[in-house]
């Protein structure tokens, strides 16, 4: 435990871009928004990741959570945002969005599609560490097990939010179920994702992702499971199944206080 402490609390210079994940994820770039191409698993969880997060964050930041406008104001970062499958519904709340991904064939599907849309988004094709802003909250959603070190991405984006902000990660738990789902499953048998997407001895178990945020003084406040159900073919939120996919929800610690919407 020592050891993680020590590295976290070092200033982070490092690349948390893994090249070869890159390459992997470009050959398939220009499909973001095709629902039923390689990025489909995304699309029939947006409805439910959407959910998760409009209540995280409204509910930390005192927000109206079924308000069209209930993020309006707040400063967001969403670290590896593809195409921008959540940075578009985050921007239609009224939130003031930045989307970073390494992948520039990625970020140009993103802004071609948020020009579509009239939508108003930072998009950048930048490594993160590289990034000096803060913002209110910080999104890390299904990249953690795609970086080289998830102990020093941790630490990279504990170092973007603002004191007393929040920062989101969800990821793929490393159990049998989740190799058995998140792999045989998705990349074999329904295909919904091409084989060689996931590796799972780099899935972090949630005792894991706590234990790196906590040594760079974040604090985990909440702990929810993503559940597909094959039948609805949906997917929905679990207080307690967290053997595939989770969300982890971590609170910076307080100082000076993020901004709340105005009345």
């Amino acid at each position: 435990m020592s050891g993680a402490k020590n590295s976290a609390s070092k200033k982070h210079t490092a690349s948390t871009v893994d090249e070869a994940e890159i390459r992997h994820f470009a050959k398939d770039s220009a499909h973001w928004w095709d629902e039923n191409g390689p990025f489909k698993p995304l699309h029939r969880a947006n409805p439910a990741r959407m959910k998760y997060l409009k209540s995280r964050i409204c509910g930390h930041f005192s927000r109206d959570e079924k308000s069209l406008s209930g993020l309006e104001g707040l400063k967001i970062l969403d670290v590896g945002c593809g195409g921008g499958l959540v940075c578009e519904p985050l921007a239609r709340l009224g939130a003031e969005v930045m989307g970073l991904d390494a992948d520039e064939n990625a970020i140009t599907a993103a802004k071609a599609h948020a020009r579509q849309g009239g939508l108003s988004i930072d998009y950048r094709c930048i490594d993160a560490v590289d990034l000096k802003e803060k913002f209110d909250v910080v999104l890390a959603l299904e990249i953690i097990e795609h970086v080289p070190s998830p102990q020093d991405f941790v630490s990279m984006v504990a170092d973007k939010v603002a004191p007393g902000g929040l920062v989101i990660f969800s990821t793929l738990n490393r159990t049998p179920k989740s190799y058995a789902l998140g792999i045989v499953a998705l990349e074999y048998v329904l295909r919904w994702v091409p084989r060689g997407t996931h590796d799972w001895k780099k899935f972090v178990k949630p005792s894991e992702l706590a234990s790196y945020a906590r040594a760079t003084g974040l604090e985990p406040t909440d702990v929810s499971g993503l559940v597909y159900n094959p039948v609805r073919d949906a997917f929905s939120l679990s207080a307690t199944d967290v053997d595939v996919n989770y969300f982890m929800t971590l609170r910076a610690p307080e100082g000076k206080t993020a901004k709340k919407k105005k009345a």
